[in-house]
């Protein structure tokens, strides 16, 4: 097998890991990479284009989630160190990509997995030269001096936590516990850690995973609670000190009686949800317990969790945004960190209004039904808030903008049958959210 061929599965096979902020990209004009392509970000806030591949899509165990389960008839290929290093630099030197994201099934044993991806990783920093970024996976049950070694050439590390809870983990992960996951990631939270303090005092230490450490979890395989997958969330967050956690919608690859079926779509929607209410704790200062509960577990189809939090806390509003602390701030929808940052800034030199708030960035077409200004107080309709917040994305169907030339709204009642029921589902759902307000 030559190594185009050996190209083409195993950056097909890495297209699971979703570790990175995008993958399966096709061709870019001026380039000829077909597959493998992913998009990160590196330490410094860049936003870098990565090989995504594995070294071996071989693999000793048998989770019956992934595509490259031992169990699973697919063809089979593994790069040798020599060949992998020669193709990211080859890659890299044709400006294709800007670094390497490299994972790897397990070919005999954590450690000589480990073992193979540390060869490559070696001679592409000190035999060809190549000092780009790397985010390479950690093999969960690998030896500590393995992990060690992976992050003294690696950017950044992620071990996948894979499912929610250890149940799961050992009903369709038999192989793996949860124990060999989290192990090496306390372990590299004390080797950053450790390896901070050395730099404060040598400046030519080693660097270890500068990039900190990540994780993966994969979504809608199992039974778990969207409440227990952002309160784990937002635990690893703590206890390790993640730079992120990624959540992949589970893309059915094999018939099996404890897993969804072949025709269940991936759980995409609630993967997106999950993405906002990360940010929201990551960034906007939220607990878990705040976004979701044990009496409602799971996120609202229709509305992002900011505002579902908002609409839910309606005691909480309006916030005069010339008085607010930069706390409160975040919490109104249509305001970010940015914007909430500029806001305390620019009302030093006096009130702001709805046209300042523009400029500044909020989002009015949410924000004004939350905040007071200068020459604004909110709108004391609830339908007219709801509406304004329903998310558009939730619903699968086309809402074209109006336009001069477009119909009267008596000719809606001209809508095709399906398009009525979809208009009048949109109305059940503002009327419902209306009412628990």
């Amino acid at each position: 097998m030559n190594t185009h061929e050996k190209l083409e599965i195993l950056t097909n096979s890495a297209k699971y890991d979703v570790a990175c902020t995008s993958s399966g990209v096709k061709d870019r004009p001026g380039k000829t990479v077909a597959c493998g392509v992913c998009h990160a970000f590196s330490a410094d806030g860049r936003c870098i284009t990565l090989l995504k591949i594995l070294l071996s899509n071989e693999c000793i165990y048998n989770c019956k989630y992934c595509v490259n389960r031992t169990s699973n008839d697919v063809p089979r290929t593994t790069f040798t160190p020599a060949e992998l290093a020669e193709l990211t630099v080859e890659f890299y030197r044709r400006n294709y990509i800007e670094g390497l994201f490299l994972s790897s099934g397990v070919v005999k044993n954590p450690d000589y997995t480990m073992e193979q991806m540390i060869k490559a990783l070696e001679l592409l920093r000190h035999t060809h030269n190549f000092w780009g970024y790397i985010h390479a996976k950690t093999i969960p049950g690998a030896s500590p001096e393995m992990v060690h070694r992976l992050g003294l050439l690696a950017d950044r590390l992620s071990v996948n936590i894979e499912l929610p809870s250890e149940a799961s983990l050992k009903l369709l992960a038999p192989d793996k516990t949860r124990a060999a996951v989290l192990a090496p990631m306390g372990q590299i939270r004390q080797m950053g850690e450790q390896n901070t303090r050395e730099l404060q005092l040598y400046r030519s230490a080693p660097k270890f995973a500068a990039a900190g450490q990540a994780t993966q979890m994969i979504i809608g395989a199992s039974p778990e609670t969207d409440y227990q997958i952002i309160k784990l969330s937002s635990a690893m967050y703590e206890k390790y000190a993640l730079r992120r956690v990624f959540f992949s919608a589970y893309v059915p690859t094999s018939n099996d009686s404890l897993l969804p079926s072949m025709d269940t779509n991936p759980p995409l929607l609630r993967e997106h949800r999950l993405y906002q209410a990360d940010w929201l704790m990551r960034f906007y200062k939220f607990k878990a317990d705040e976004i979701l509960s044990p009496e409602t577990p799971d996120f609202n189809p229709y509305l992002d969790p900011k505002c579902n939090w908002a609409l839910n806390n309606l005691h909480l509003f309006p916030i005069d945004v010339n008085k607010a602390g930069l706390a409160d701030l975040l919490r109104i929808p249509g305001v970010g960190p940015t914007s909430a940052e500029r806001i305390v800034t620019a009302r030093r030199n006096g009130r702001l209004a709805l046209a300042d708030l523009r400029r500044i960035g909020v989002v009015l077409k949410r924000a004004q039904y939350f905040i007071v200004a200068a020459d604004h107080l909110p709108p004391t309709s609830k339908d007219a808030t709801v509406r304004a917040l329903l998310d558009p994305g939730a619903f699968n169907f086309g809402v074209e903008q109006l336009t001069i030339f477009s119909p009267t709204p008596a000719t809606t009642l001209h809508l095709p049958p399906a398009q009525k029921a979809e208009r009048n589902a949109l109305e059940e759902v503002v009327e419902g959210l209306v009412a628990g307000m």
